[in-house]
């Protein structure tokens, strides 16, 4: 019999996530740089793969929200003060991928780079700490504004956000130039494209779709050529197996249009309608009045019980820019902001749009977030896991 690993790790909420955050000098030696023995440790301590779906003999809940690990060092960029990596560790197949960020726990990095010692302490004694995070996966920055008191984070507050069941002190996060400079906002040139697909996918075998480069790459199309009215929650969508099949053979189709490879999580694929009166999964009513549109998300193959980070910034940016489904099913016209309904809630994010030479940029996108510590110590992995 061997003994288990003891890795020192924190337990941490950010967003409408969990994962498990890691300093890279804490991990072991094989784990600090890419490759397998860092997959193979993230997929013991999360407990993936799982042929019973539960992650019952690991950290991870069960769901895309929950399956996530994180690495935070110190920053290799100048101007930054951390680099954060982020993996989402498939519940099945036990696949890590690496080729995104997580926007929600993106909440939470500030936070664990300032108690894990990374930032000047004295710039965190009272009101906003900035700090300016690196995000290694996809190679942009983030700026988060982490509330401090007397060199600590503060974690408590009245800040609510839908899809968490308790308040918190709140996060604002700026995520600079989302689109991947390699690309255009709009990798086809056009706010709308027509994916054409099989028959049994969408009758008459065509559907309207704004493919968009922000946050995560993501395809939109309208709830209505589906026969939604934006405001499905899960049951209605996870528990429909030929539905999760349209949506991955759109989100294919998406991906062959925008030139880029599929992952788990890229692209993702979100429906949007105009605004209806509706219930959300806690069954509290939102009027059509409150919000500006209805969006709807699949993460790793299933509907996203709120919304991802990633996504959001995808949204924003695209309800900004006139023309595209996002912003049509909000009403169109300029905006800078937009309110949207998911399936726990609403959310406000914003995005500034500019457009130079008939080419959209959008220099960032803000949104509002909170974190906390959940639990801090150490996971325990079988050695022959590392």
């Amino acid at each position: 019999m061997t003994s288990q690993l003891r890795i020192p790790a924190t337990y941490m909420r950010g967003g409408t996530s969990k994962g498990v955050f890691f300093r890279l000098e804490d991990l072991p030696e094989p784990a600090r740089e890419p490759g397998d023995a860092r997959d193979r440790l993230f997929r013991r301590v999360i407990g993936s793969p799982d042929p019973y779906g539960a992650q019952i003999d690991g950290m991870g809940g069960a769901t895309s929200s929950t399956s996530k690990c994180v690495i935070v060092s110190p920053a290799t960029r100048v101007g930054h003060d951390v680099d954060y990596l982020y993996g989402q560790v498939a519940i099945d197949s036990g696949a890590v991928d690496w080729s995104s960020n997580c926007g929600n726990l993106s909440a939470a990095v500030g936070g664990f780079a300032i108690q894990a010692g990374y930032v000047d302490a004295a710039r965190a004694i009272d009101g906003l700490c900035t700090v300016r995070i690196w995000q290694a996966n996809i190679g942009k920055t983030i700026v988060a504004h982490v509330p401090v008191a007397d060199g600590k984070l503060v974690e408590t507050g009245d800040f609510e956000l839908d899809g968490v069941a308790f308040p918190a002190a709140e996060i604002v996060l700026e995520f600079i130039d989302p689109a991947d400079g390699s690309d255009a906002l709009f990798p086809t040139g056009h706010p709308v494209d027509m994916l054409t697909v099989a028959e049994d996918v969408v009758a008459g075998g065509t559907i309207r779709a704004t493919l968009i480069n922000a946050g995560v790459p993501t395809v939109f199309v309208d709830a209505e050529d589906l026969g939604y009215t934006g405001a499905e929650l899960r049951d209605a969508i996870n528990g429909d197996a030929p539905a999760l099949a349209r949506f991955e053979a759109l989100r294919a189709a998406g991906a062959d249009a925008m030139g880029i490879a599929r992952t788990a999580r890229a692209p993702a694929i979100a429906f949007v309608a105009p605004p209806i009166d509706h219930r959300t999964a806690s069954g509290r009513e939102v009027l059509a009045s409150e919000i500006d549109l209805l969006v709807r998300a699949l993460s790793m193959g299933k509907l996203h019980h709120a919304m991802m980070g990633t996504a959001s910034v995808a949204i924003a940016a695209a309800a900004v820019v006139p023309g595209t489904l996002v912003n049509r099913a909000a009403g169109g016209g300029e905006r800078a902001t937009i309110r949207f309904g998911h399936p726990s809630g609403t959310l406000r994010v914003g995005a500034e749009a500019r457009r130079t030479d008939g080419r959209w940029t959008i220099a960032s996108a803000i949104m509002s977030r909170s974190a906390r510590v959940l639990m801090d110590g150490h996971v325990h992995v079988p050695r022959d896991n590392c």
